[in-house]
């Protein structure tokens, strides 16, 4: 048996205890505080900024899948073939601008709030997810492909029993670097009054309280390393199932 096993659910109840009860870990916290100021962050609760961050990065994460999937499928058809390098210069961009160069310019058309962010996570998550996505479709196994041709798949079933699910466990890497490149981005957010966990970090830079700054980024950073680690444990399982 692993490590990982018994350092999990640790890792999982010291998340849930710092989000739950925050005020346990005062006397900790205390040292990194400012002398007579605040130890922690009570403006509002840990467990609602934490919903509405995993929230941010879900919705983002999701259409970030849908089209960068949808994206690879085209470009990998005969017929679409030529606009790769198109979709590929498309997907890069996102990763060209700087999230907070993307916050200063959706704020004038979408607003102060979840709305810019949205659009910064989307856009940083969609490169990882269309090169896995297209790697994952253009090195399926010629023999496996042809055995598809003839048993008489057509193509959408093709795409749909053979290749997707083969390519399914390379499409998860993509996504899971993308969402946990999310979970560190979306606390940018807090700058244009998105409620994320950044809200507790840049409240400490401000206020120059390394507590509220440690509380935040111990929470982004557990949340991150579980969702990593679950995510790899699911694509295991998956590359098991398929026989890769």
């Amino acid at each position: 048996m692993s490590i990982g096993w018994f350092l999990r659910p640790i890792l999982a109840l010291f998340l849930l205890v710092l989000v739950l009860r925050p005020e346990w870990f005062a006397p900790m916290l205390a040292p990194l505080a400012p002398e007579g100021g605040p130890v922690i962050y009570e403006r509002a609760s840990l467990l609602s900024l934490s919903l509405s961050h995993l929230a941010l990065v879900a919705a983002a994460s999701a259409a970030a899948v849908v089209v960068a999937v949808t994206l690879a499928i085209l470009v990998t058809r005969p017929s679409g073939a030529a606009f790769r390098p198109v979709s590929r210069t498309v997907a890069n961009m996102g990763q060209t601008f700087p999230p907070v160069a993307v916050l200063a310019l959706a704020v004038p058309a979408l607003g102060f709030g979840a709305g810019p962010t949205l659009v910064a996570l989307f856009l940083y998550g969609l490169l990882p997810i269309f090169e896995n996505a297209v790697t994952g479709l253009s090195t399926l196994p010629p023999a496996t492909m042809e055995a598809a041709r003839g048993i008489g798949l057509n193509r959408w079933q093709r795409l749909v029993r053979v290749e997707l699910p083969l390519a399914l466990p390379v499409i998860l890497t993509g996504v899971r670097l993308s969402v946990v490149i999310a979970m560190g981005t979306a606390t940018i957010g807090s700058t244009v009054a998105a409620r994320t966990l950044g809200e507790v970090i840049i409240a400490g830079l401000l206020t120059n309280n390394t507590a509220y700054v440690v509380q935040g980024g111990l929470v982004v950073g557990l949340f991150a390393v579980l969702i990593y680690d679950a995510m790899v444990q699911f694509e295991r399982r998956l590359a098991a199932r398929v026989g890769l």
